[in-house]
């Protein structure tokens, strides 16, 4: 794995630096010029499958980008449209002579309309809504025209105003109900909490609630524009860079700086700083999350709705103001190397004025990482693993990664009696393809994994240590969400038997390997700053057994309905996928450690087909997609109100779903219990967590297969010397 991946990025590097990006080979210093000019050269050198940038490549550049810009129809004009589609089959020669003409247009445009909306929609927000009018609005966007005047751009905002507002307003009208239903109420019969309520607020009018459902638009239209206010020309061109790089494949997309630190961090889960999350609240930095064992929850720092509004390093003498800056260059001057200081200015809650001089840190979000519990059922132990994502670091592969994680729960699970295992891929998408090899590793003693192809050439990813980790009972869970990793790892134990594959008819199929590539590294010039990276699809894998997951996914032994079975979620449902297509198969050995694999699969499909719970789940998610499909909503008020009643009517029997009780114990590991006794946020979440497997189906059913698996005891080999 790490040779192939060697070869290949020593393959690009040398086509790239073939093209000598030089100051000499560039005259003109604009750095979006020689950006685009590098980035379409990397991709032609170094993707898997290039596109040819051509006509037909232009015309969806142009389609994308517009539709990225204004997917909602509420900027541009008519006119507009006509203007830019001068362009749609220009875009391809544009690129190749790093022209921006294109773009420079549509930014430009795009900026004055943003500023005509800006005087409207504070106008159109001033006067009340009438309710009792009979119109309705068309929510499929794709299909509603551009406006042709300034005149119509209003009325659409109104339209748009009032569809967005009626929900606020609805909202208020139940929650006066609700005031004037507890103010009827003989004291005595009302809680105490409810009379509270009463003596501090009052019900209102019907043209209050109205005010106040508008005036709750327009503060988050001041927000959002807030935002928009803080991106800068740069922002607009890495999304144009964005489409230009995604008609290769979804998967391949230009990383800005900032989106860059992002995507590590995604990868990694762990980042180093003070540990809080921040988000931009008017002209200030405001505190949404402490995060869970970082520098500002051990210190007792700062709290949810502080204000940062000043940041002085160390080795500094003044402090820098942060009002008013954007929140991405705020965030880099509040993060640091861990052992560094860093000294905030802070406007607490209530207004007082203070300094923190916090210490920065590693800071591991433990929510991307492995979790696991005991599932007691009938004097039986079971453990399950929960798998968000197939992280690792991307600077040393063997600080922190996925597998070794999965590796310890495993042997903790064991210390516990575990007699089988559930791992739990549902909603994971992926991440590093190692950590998935050495996962599947700890279930077999040695083989072929996945085999990778690039450029005609074919590699086979091999567990090549003989232990084995777990060789007892084993179910992976999927869904429609499960992807990439996820899918090399069910399909690797799918195909060798040794686990039975539980979840949606098909996971998500995307059977296609990236890598990241800086690229600064090509730049020899100093004076254009961080040219940020490209996430490139290199390589196509396939299944022991020759079939790729491209598209196809992982089809599950037993298929169990969710509430995503019938939305379009997966890889086919993108523009421009890779095909599917098949290679030989790799010279592998079924598990045969099971003596009634196949009867197991049988009888848990024959549970499935009687069971009530499914078919109800089935049902709903048949009335979500129903529902979703509906693209005109009424905007007369009785019948947007006689609308939503009747959802509540029709949705009244699928409330038993949430009602569901498997009857399963859940226990967290002694190590955690521990942990739990200074960290009451972690024992919260774990006790958020095993409320929620009590209700679900598919763990039930995970722990009916395992019960039903039998190990071949003279096969499995150690497992059975134990017992024996």
């Amino acid at each position: 794995m790490k040779k192939n991946l060697k070869v290949l990025f020593l393959a690009v590097f040398v086509a790239v630096a073939s093209c000598s990006f030089t100051t000499k080979e560039f005259n003109d210093t604009d750095k979006d010029k020689v950006l685009i000019d590098l980035i379409t050269y990397v991709l032609q050198k170094g993707h898997y499958s290039p596109a040819d940038i051509n006509d037909e490549f232009s015309t969806e550049v142009y389609n994308d980008f517009i539709k990225g810009l204004d997917p909602l129809k509420r900027y541009f004009l008519a006119s507009d449209i006509e203007e830019f589609s001068k362009y749609k089959t220009e875009i391809d020669d544009q690129i190749k002579s790093k022209d921006l003409t294109f773009f420079n247009l549509v930014y430009n445009r795009l900026q004055e309309r943003m500023e005509d909306v800006k005087k409207i929609y504070p106008e159109v927000l001033n006067t009340p809504f009438d309710y009792t009018q009979d119109e309705s609005i068309n929510v499929d966007y794709d299909k509603i025209d551009y406006v042709s005047s300034k005149k119509e751009l209003k009325e659409r905002w109104r339209q748009q105003l009032k569809f967005s507002t009626i929900s606020s307003y609805y909202d208020n009208v139940e929650a006066n109900k609700r005031k004037l239903e507890n103010k009827d109420k003989n004291p005595s019969e009302a809680s105490e909490k409810e009379n509270k309520k009463q003596t501090s607020s009052t019900p209102k009018t019907d043209e209050e609630l109205e005010a106040e459902a508008r005036e709750t638009s327009r503060t988050s239209l001041d927000e959002y524009f807030d935002f928009t206010n803080d991106l800068e020309r740069k922002d607009y061109f890495a999304i144009f860079l964005t489409t230009i790089v995604e008609e290769f494949d979804p998967h391949t997309n230009y990383f800005a700086p900032p989106d860059k630190d992002r995507f590590d961090l995604r990868m990694s889960g762990r980042l180093e700083g003070i540990g809080a999350r921040l988000q931009k609240k008017n002209d200030y930095i405001k505190v949404i999350e402490v995060i869970s064992g970082g520098p500002v929850w051990r210190g007792d720092h700062l709290e949810v709705g502080d204000l940062i509004t000043k940041v002085k390093q160390e080795d500094e003498d003044e402090a820098v103001s942060i009002v008013g800056m954007r929140v991405d260059d705020a965030v880099k001057l509040i993060k640091g190397p861990k052992g560094t200081k860093v000294t905030l200015t802070v406007k607490r809650v209530d207004g007082a004025i203070e300094e923190e001089t916090i210490t920065r840190d590693v800071v591991e979000l433990e929510e991307t990482y492995a979790k696991s519990s005991i599932i007691e059922k009938e004097n039986n132990t079971y453990g399950l693993i929960n798998l968000p994502q197939f992280y690792f670091n991307m600077e040393d592969y063997k600080e922190r990664n996925a597998a070794s994680d999965v590796k310890k729960e495993i042997e903790r699970l064991k210390k516990e009696g575990m007699e089988g295992l559930v791992l739990d891929l549902r909603g994971n998408g992926g991440g590093s393809l190692r950590t998935a090899v050495d996962i599947a590793g700890l279930f077999i003693e040695e083989g072929p994994v996945v085999q990778v192809a690039s450029n005609g050439k074919k590699e086979v990813l091999e567990d090549e240590d003989d232990a084995i980790v777990w060789d007892g009972p084993l179910v992976i869970l999927v869904n429609e969400l499960s992807a990439s990793a996820s899918e090399i790892l069910a399909a690797a134990m799918q195909d060798y038997e040794r686990a039975i594959i539980l979840g949606s008819k098909q996971t998500y199929g995307k059977g296609t390997v990236q890598n990241v590539l800086d690229l600064n590294q090509w730049i020899r010039k100093s004076d254009m700053g961080d040219m940020g990276a490209l996430k490139i699809t290199t390589q196509k894998f396939y299944r022991v057994n020759g079939g790729s997951t491209q598209l196809e996914g992982v089809k599950s032994d037993v298929v169990m309905p969710d509430q995503y079975s019938y939305f379009d979620v997966g890889e086919r449902d993108y523009d421009n996928p890779l095909p599917y297509d098949k290679i030989d198969s790799a010279d592998y050995k079924k598990w045969d450690g099971y003596i009634d694999y196949e009867e197991t699969i049988s009888k848990s499909k024959s549970r499935m087909e009687k069971n009530a719970q499914l078919q109800l789940i089935d049902e709903d998610a048949k009335w979500i997609k129903a529902r979703r499909d509906e693209s005109v909503v009424p905007l007369n008020f009785d019948k947007y109100v006689a609308d939503i009643e009747k959802r509540k009517e029709e949705t009244k029997k699928f409330e038993e779903i949430d009602k569901y009780d498997n009857k399963l114990d859940y226990k967290s590991l002694p190590y955690e219990i521990e942990m739990m006794k200074q960290d009451t946020t972690l024992r919260e979440k774990r006790k958020r967590w095993h409320k929620n497997l009590a209700k679900d189906i598919y763990v039930e059913e995970a722990i009916n297969v395992l019960k039903d698996l039998k190990i071949n005891n003279i096969k499995a080999g150690k497992m059975a010397d134990i017992k024996n």
